[in-house]
């Protein structure tokens, strides 16, 4: 006689796995191609077993944005871990990153959903907390021009701007880590 050996639960496994098929789903498809039974399908479980993980579609979302920050995040301390020049060190970390973004569809079309207030406000706390973090190093006017610039850039990748009307990233990218270096 042969037993069927069950493998065992690994709760963090398969909400690891929802969250990435919610963001593959919103990166190809949209975020309205998000649903419940998109996702459940995706990840090959029930609706059952997702809302065991996330009580709606709202939570879902917003598990991965979070999620999306975290990476944000994690990478912008990479980076701020290898500057030896404190003055405008967040500035330089974060404008290198958001650079990046545009190379990466699924953290692009996931903070394109922030629209949603709920999600603004996760932002605004993450961006707050940084900056309260790096206000001896970061808080000139200076630098947070040169921050939206970043942003800026970042959100002509979305609306897909033609690149013919813009400059080439790298560019863009060294000629603002150079103005971190001048700003007061």
């Amino acid at each position: 006689m042969t037993s069927i050996r069950q493998s065992p639960k690994q709760p963090e496994v398969l909400r690891r796995k929802l969250l990435a098929c919610t963001a593959q789903l919103a990166a190809e498809q949209g975020i309205n191609a998000v649903t419940i039974q998109a996702v459940a399908a995706a990840a090959g479980v029930t609706k059952g077993g997702l809302f065991h993980h996330f009580p709606s579609k709202e939570k879902l979302i917003e598990a991965v944005f979070r999620d999306q920050i975290e990476q944000f995040d994690g990478a912008i301390e990479a980076l701020l871990a290898d500057d030896a020049d404190t003055h405008g060190c967040f500035s330089r970390a974060y404008i290198n990153v958001v650079l990046q973004l545009s190379d990466n569809p699924l953290i692009a079309q996931s903070l394109s959903v922030i629209s949603d207030t709920a999600l603004c406000q996760i932002w605004s706390d993450w961006l707050r907390d940084r900056l309260t973090r790096h206000q001896a190093t970061d808080a000139s006017i200076e630098l947070e021009v040169i921050r939206y610039a970043a942003d800026g850039y970042w959100l002509a990748d979305l609306w897909k701007v033609d690149s013919a009307i813009r400059q080439e990233r790298e560019i863009l990218r060294l000629h603002l880590i150079n103005a971190t270096m001048k700003a007061p």
